[in-house]
């Protein structure tokens, strides 16, 4: 080996080293390597004793262990001393590293080894199916990470998309091939589901309850105790004392303590420090309106007092208010955190200089592209870039600061330093000092696992199964060239999986072309007909798996007879009238007392139970969808053995598919009803918790088939804070009290990641933070994209499911920067309107109708009608259109309008009038 070999050899050990696993390469160099050294190799699985060899001959061997292993990749970098191809997998490798919880749970690794075989070692893809069959497949998808984060192949990240794509997995969405890291956006983290494995943003409770002087439920506060002056507990003292001797702090605590008074305490303290002639401006982000709203009025009645001027801007306000006004005019301004993010962007507010204190609520979400980042993301260029202007001081509000996706404590602290990195936190303060008192003040629930089993035979599943291979056949009778109707193997009725392919295949429809346009029009509507009933087939599946088989059939019933009650075309009467061949055995098999579902004989006792042991029980059922809450508040209310049950419901306020969520009074409503009136003694729930809902202390907590991530279990396991409380997990999957136990064991690593951090160096802690920060800086630069050029070329509009003319991009404006209304009377022409289910007045408009495709058998859901300023006009949404290049013909389709890039006219009053 050459003097300029093993330079180079050194110079790129760390690609080595991160690529090859040498227990594969061993025996092809036993010649150069004693027993020990073997066994050392082999223990520790270092390349330190291969990179210090000096005998004669070893590099030339080196090499053709690497071919013959089959370390390609690593063989050909290293003959010509070029790795590039090697190195342009580094983002590929930490978008992996960045989705791997999600990747051991939506991954079933044996459905893709063999079409990935090429780009691992063969010795890998038999330790991988290994470890599938004695330990299980989160454990060998775990593997299978590894073994790809060592891949020397350049193809792999692409041939990993092209066999999730055939395998229709979820997990391909966010496995972006062609940029990588760059585009992965909360967005892609999305489903159906309200809860899924994955939760991005969490909320917690605002303590209200805690800013009186005694322990007393939410109702016992009253206004006179918000306006007095109140006593702090100790600990609350001990966690506000590094925010108050001005240092960045990350207040860490369980939901329940009241960080909402230690941020009072905070704030105060730093109001009143400023002398004569100066004065201090505070900022307190909330992510969610209701929260919003809480926290102002918090604010409001204790500051005011005080004579500080308290006001708040959300996004439901900005557009009628001067923003820039409202900053200067007071003391304390609560905000949602995009109405900043905005107007920095826009100028109107300067730079971040003109406050004095930043307190984030809920900053663990202060990551990726979330508004909490894109504010510290200003800060921190503001900080690194030298300018002149005061920073102001961040403090920081969480339950949990969360570990990712870290399996041991070194990783969880390398987490953990991020996030102060992003928000410029030097002391993570927790209670140390007074955790007595604190357990006094917040209960910890009893955790209980229970594993039940599912229905041994399942009738009513088959009768519906078959119903939906008879729609697959017609429908891939109808167009037996679209792909993506072909590739359904290895897919399973009732999953998510499934739904996520009936999505698929909705898209390619939308953008599917023929010569004959009538006959693509013909076609994608009957495929949108097949697919959504085979969605309502799936839904109702997963209804029976997790309730009763009659309130799936309900389900259905109430869909046909809307599907009867609409345009009840050819295909809809078909389809129709082969549910109702079926439906009178359906009726039989939902009636039969065998086919009770054993996981609600297993709630019920629980319930029943509890219910015996303290009848004063407060109960929230956390459940994964809508549709269960009404399954199972039905069960409830139709069982005469829970007959002392009074169950309200409670869902998030977002649209998931056809099905629109509660209204903020509504949920107010059902709250007031729960922990005020009494009206309710169960409440039925989804992830409200994700919309920053304060609600009523609990002593019973069932999570039914419901599981999340670390942070997600300490937020609904705060729900029971009444001493005494328990929580249940309900599950017939062994893999849902896995994940569970593994988020408990996360939670220990988070506490011991924290309690490290705490002994270091405060100063080295703070050089330790910049070098993060300017690290990230310097990545973050090298990704920004050059601003879009938007297209001029005037294009079509079709409608996505019929596919007739809507109108052209020439006729399109802009209303206020993000609404989108089409001019002239010939779109007028193109759809019906029918009143609004739900009107509402919000800014400048007035929500009043729906719009839809006039086209016959179409009615497509296109957007609103509503009344702006003096006008009455349509606002249209994008996905609901697929956008055509009039030169090529070539379709595309956009969720949203930001990711379609044409010359965008703003509306103006005076083309209304021609």
């Amino acid at each position: 080996m050459t003097t300029e070999q093993r330079r180079s050899l050194l110079a790129f050990q760390d690609y080595i080293r991160k690529t090859l696993d040498p227990t594969y390469i061993l025996s092809y160099m036993a010649p150069w390597f004693g027993e020990e050294e073997v066994q050392y190799i082999q223990a520790e699985k270092t390349t330190r004793f291969l990179l210090e060899l000096q005998e004669e001959g070893w590099f030339r061997g080196f090499l053709d262990a690497l071919d013959h292993a089959g370390y390609s990749g690593l063989y050909e970098a290293i003959e010509s001393w070029d790795f590039k191809k090697i190195e342009k997998l580094e983002e590929y490798r930490l978008l992996l590293k960045r989705l791997q919880p999600e990747f051991k749970t939506r991954i079933i690794p044996t459905d893709i080894l063999s079409d990935l075989s090429e780009c691992l070692i063969n010795q890998e893809c038999e330790e991988i199916l290994q470890i599938c069959s004695t330990k299980g497949m989160m454990a060998g998808a775990e593997k299978l990470v590894e073994c790809l984060l060592r891949s020397d192949k350049e193809n792999w990240p692409k041939t990993l998309k092209l066999a999730l794509e055939r395998e229709r997995n979820k997990f391909s969405e966010l496995w972006t091939v062609e940029n990588g890291i760059k585009d992965v956006e909360t967005e892609d983290l999305e489903d159906k589901m309200e809860t899924s494995d994955i939760q991005i943003f969490y909320q917690e409770d605002p303590e209200c309850q805690n800013l009186s002087e005694n322990s007393c439920p939410p109702s016992e506060v009253s206004d006179t105790n918000l306006y007095s002056p109140f006593k702090p507990r100790n600990y609350q003292l001990e966690l506000a004392l590094p925010a108050k001797k001005g240092k960045n702090t990350i207040i860490c605590a369980p939901t329940g303590c009241g960080k909402t008074l230690v941020s009072i305490l905070i704030c105060e303290h730093h109001l009143k420090k400023f002398p004569q002639g100066q004065k201090g401006k505070v900022v307190f982000f909330a992510n969610q309106i209701p929260l919003y709203e809480q926290q102002e009025s918090i604010f409001s009645k204790y500051f005011e007092r005080l004579g500080y001027r308290v006001t708040g801007i959300s996004g439901a306000t900005a557009e009628n208010v001067p923003v820039e006004q409202i900053v200067e005019n007071n003391d304390i301004i609560i905000l949602t955190p995009q109405i900043l993010v905005n107007n920095l962007k826009k100028g109107t507010i300067p730079s971040l200089s003109v406050f004095t204190l930043m307190i984030f609520d809920e900053c663990h979400n202060t990551s990726k592209q979330h508004p909490y980042n894109m504010i510290m993301f200003n800060y921190l260029d503001q900080k690194l870039g030298g300018s002149s202007g005061p920073l102001p001081q961040v403090v920081g509000l969480t339950a949990s600061v969360g570990v990712g996706d870290a399996k041991d404590t070194d990783e969880a602290l390398d987490y953990i330093c991020k996030l102060c990195a992003s928000l410029d936190a030097s002391v993570i303060a927790t209670v140390k000092d007074n955790l007595e008192e604190l357990e006094q003040v917040v209960y910890k629930p009893q955790k209980f696992f229970r594993k039940v089993e599912s229905r041994i035979s399942d009738k009513f599943k088959c009768i519906i199964a078959q119903l939906m291979r008879d729609t697959e056949s017609l429908a891939k009778r109808i167009c037996k060239d679209l792909e993506n109707f072909s590739q359904i193997q290895n897919r399973e009725f009732g999953t998510q999986k499934y739904e996520q392919w009936i999505v698929t295949v909705q898209k390619a429809c939308m953008v599917f072309q023929m010569p004959d346009k009538d006959e693509e029009s013909r076609i994608c509507k009957a495929l949108f007909l097949y697919t959504s009933h085979l969605r309502k087939y799936n839904d109702a599946l997963i209804i029976s798996e997790h309730a009763r088989m009659k309130d799936a059939l309900d389900y259905l019933k109430d869909f046909f007879s809307n599907v009867r009650a609409a345009g009840f075309d050819e295909i809809e009467q078909d389809l129709t009238q082969r549910f109702e061949e079926k439906l009178q055995e359906l009726e039989s098999v939902s009636r039969d007392p065998s086919n009770e579902n054993p996981k609600l004989e297993d709630l019920r006792f629980i319930l029943q139970e509890e219910y015996h042991l303290n009848p004063e029980t407060i109960t929230i059922l956390f459940v994964k969808t809508r549709a269960l809450v009404d399954a199972l508040k039905n069960w409830i209310e139709g069982n005469p053995k829970l007959s002392f049950l009074k169950p309200g419901i409670l869902t998030g306020r977002g649209k998931t598919n056809q099905n629109t969520g509660m209204t903020l009074p509504a949920q107010k409503c059902i709250l007031d009803a729960f922990k005020v009136n009494g009206d309710h003694n169960i409440l039925i729930a989804t992830s409200v918790a994700d919309e920053g809902i304060d609600i009523a202390h609990c002593n019973l907590v069932i999570l039914y088939e419901y599981v999340g991530n670390v942070i997600k279990m300490i937020q609904t396991r705060g729900r029971g804070r009444a001493r005494g409380s328990k929580c249940f997990l309900l599950t017939s999957n062994a893999g849902v009290i896995e994940k569970e136990q593994i988020n408990m064991y996360k939670e220990k690593m988070m506490n011991d990641s924290i309690l490290r951090l705490q002994t270091w160096d405060e100063a080295v802690f703070r050089e330790m933070i910049l070098h993060i920060q300017t690290h990230e800086k310097l990545i973050r630069d090298s990704q920004e994209k050059p601003k879009p050029v938007p297209d001029k070329e005037n294009k079509k509009l079709l409608c996505g499911k019929c596919k007739a003319l809507v109108c052209y991009t020439a006729d399109i404006r802009v209303i206020e920067e993000c609404h989108y209304t089409v001019l002239g009377d010939a779109f007028k022409e193109c759809f019906v309107s029918r009143p609004h289910p739900k009107p509402k007045k919000f800014s400048n408009f007035e929500k009043r109708a729906k719009i839809f495709c006039a086209r016959q058998n179409c009615s497509h859901d296109w957007g609103i009608h509503v009344k702006y300023k003096t006008f009455e006009i349509p606002v249209i949404k994008i996905e609901s259109f697929v956008v055509e290049d009039i030169a090529t013909g070539v379709q595309t389709l956009y969720s949203k309008w930001k990711d379609f890039h044409f010359e965008k006219i703003p509306f103006d009053p005076a083309e209304m009038s021609k």
